[in-house]
């Protein structure tokens, strides 16, 4: 098959795919995030690497680099793919490597067939930067030297249709030709093909440098102890590593522990780490939620039942305590228990003894407690809903876990652990997310926590298509009317935030001149200062600042204020 395009019909819509933000200084292609760089520039850091590194190896990186443009810029040829033939979605990558400035390309010849794999291309280059700023710091090379760009024709064509493609720059302007030109067919059609794919693997370096940080973490570990977590507890934020931190020091004890948290937020991934880490992980862990229950099979479920002790009794059985017994039983949301459980609970706690309905008989139990609730248990003793004793020996050792909107640093690392997990769970080969899709993970407010965060991840690899990434759209498309107030799809198609009524009174406040800026200012330190109750490290997170930064404004107010006060006396 040969055919050669030189205009394909959707050139011109690559360039509206093109996307310039100027509001927040960022350059998108399609869904991609891409950088406008200086040549010059650009050439000098070349020429940095070419003398830090060598020739040879800076060829190897440079080639590496350019594999991974190409394949990336192949994912939207494919998807042209869907709505043109193979010849004309193929010619995206030429268009691109144009439209990006890299080079001018100029198809010579093109026989191509990807049902079969059998693939051959010529192009003509002009215009090479890589080649014109090599020449012009190292003078003409021997040997051909766009390695950049051979690397993205590789990448490209190799990702396009699904096997190793190698091209070979057979004319270079860095080598003293007027123009480039190079040939690109499968690698075992080349018979120096050994020789080239070396630049396409990582060399000996990469290794002498894992080990030299594997060196430095042992050396770390030798000095003092590190906090690791469990391959299912992911979490860097410092909200994280602190309750996890609390968690590890009451493993080894046998103190009830309460996780206090929002919905979602992995309490019972919580309480099975401490379980885990305990020196009862090789006995039972028993869950049970208490708001899932009815308040009638509460007691029969907590604490086992005899033969007869009710109609429908009709054989004995134990309950969760027994069933945990060496172990660990986890209450979760048990502020919902009814009162007369909470008394028998607590008599549990106190006497290490269980009666089963409809017998007196006393059962010694050893089981560690763990409870958690996302309610607040203090206000509910107030109101007579939990007994006050019951909350003090269930909050001997109170964990709290921060909502994920207070953890933003963990958003990528737990979406990347769901990525993996899914993606294996429904046989699926994905490349990641789209620059967009990780700006809106990062940006959305996640009412409901972790579990939210998972359940999304999950709908977008079903979405996703099969060697693709995941984008934006498959993973919020799902929220429909049920989308929180303050994020929206803007004019853009993106995942925007929207000020609520109460932001646009104020907006509207400050434009009609009743207040200024600096009085805004002061109202929103203040504001935050009274709700933390004090704490500046809690304000300054609620404000999205640092802690010194608060500071620094606190302060500059409080000097203002004198002034602005003679002022007005005057």
């Amino acid at each position: 098959m040969r055919k050669l395009i030189t205009n394909p019909p959707f050139a011109d819509d690559l360039r509206a795919q093109v996307h310039f933000d100027a509001a927040t200084g960022q350059i998108w292609l399609h869904e991609n995030r891409m950088l406008l760089v200086h040549a010059e520039a650009q050439a000098l850091l070349r020429k940095e690497l070419i003398d830090t590194l060598g020739m040879e190896r800076a060829r190897g990186l440079l080639t590496r680099m350019g594999y991974a443009s190409g394949a990336r810029d192949a994912e939207l040829a494919r998807k042209q793919a869907q709505s043109a033939d193979d010849m004309e979605a193929f010619m995206t990558g030429p268009k691109l490597h144009t439209l990006e400035g890299i080079v001018q390309v100029t198809p010579i010849r093109l026989e191509m067939d990807r049902p079969r794999g059998q693939f051959y291309g010529e192009f003509l280059w002009e215009n090479s930067w890589e080649g014109m700023w090599h020449r012009h710091y190292f003078g003409t090379h021997h040997e051909p030297v766009c390695w950049t760009q051979i690397g993205y024709a590789s990448g490209y064509t190799s990702t396009f249709m699904g096997r190793r493609i190698l091209y070979k720059e057979v004319e270079c302007t860095g080598a003293g030709a007027a123009n480039c030109r190079i040939v690109g067919k499968p690698a075992e059609e080349w018979e120096d093909a050994a020789e080239q794919l070396k630049y396409y693997n990582p060399e000996s370096i990469a290794d002498q440098l894992m080990e030299l940080q594997t060196q430095v973490t042992q050396l770390r570990s030798s000095i003092g102890e590190k906090l690791t977590l469990p391959q299912h507890m992911i979490g860097v934020s410092p909200g994280f590593r602190a309750a996890y931190g609390l968690l590890k020091q009451a493993a080894d004890s046998q103190i009830p522990v309460l996780l206090l948290g929002e919905t979602g937020v992995g309490k019972e991934v919580f309480a099975r780490n401490l379980h885990e880490m305990s020196p009862r992980k090789d006995r039972a862990f028993v869950a049970i939620n208490c708001a899932a229950m009815p308040q009638e099979l509460v007691e029969s479920e907590l604490f086992g039942v005899e033969k007869g002790a009710y109609t429908g009794a009709q054989s004995a059985r134990p309950g969760r305590f027994e069933r945990a017994e060496g172990g660990t039983l986890f209450l979760d949301e048990v502020g919902d228990l009814p009162l007369s459980a909470q008394a028998k609970l607590l008599r549990v706690l106190q006497e290490r003894e269980i009666e089963r309905l409809g017998d007196a008989r006393p059962r010694k139990v050893d089981v560690r407690v763990v409870a958690a609730t996302n309610a607040d248990l203090s206000k509910a003793v107030k109101e007579g809903r939990f007994r006050l004793d019951l909350y003090y020996r269930l909050n001997a050792f109170q964990i709290l876990i921060p909502p994920l909107r207070e953890r933003k640093e963990d958003i990528s690392p737990l979406s990347k652990a769901f990525l993996e997990k899914y993606a294996a769970i429904h046989a699926k080969k994905l490349r990641g997310f789209t620059d967009k899709a990780k700006r809106a993970l990062l940006s959305y407010n996640w009412p409901g926590n972790v579990r939210e965060l998972q359940n999304m991840i999950e709908r977008g690899v079903i979405l996703a298509p099969h060697g693709g990434r995941i984008e934006m759209e498959h993973l919020f498309s799902a929220l429909g009317d049920a989308r929180p107030a303050e994020f929206a799809i803007n004019r853009d198609g993106e995942l925007a935030p929207s000020a609520p009524e109460s932001c646009k009174e104020l907006c509207e406040a400050v434009l009609n001149s009743t207040l200024n800026l600096d009085q805004v200012e002061a109202l929103l330190l203040q504001s935050a200062v009274e709700k933390a109750r004090g704490n500046l490290s809690s304000a300054a997170r609620m404000l999205g600042i640092t802690r010194p930064q608060l500071a620094y404004r606190l302060k500059r107010m409080q000097e203002a204020a004198p002034a602005a006060g003679g002022v007005g006396e005057a």
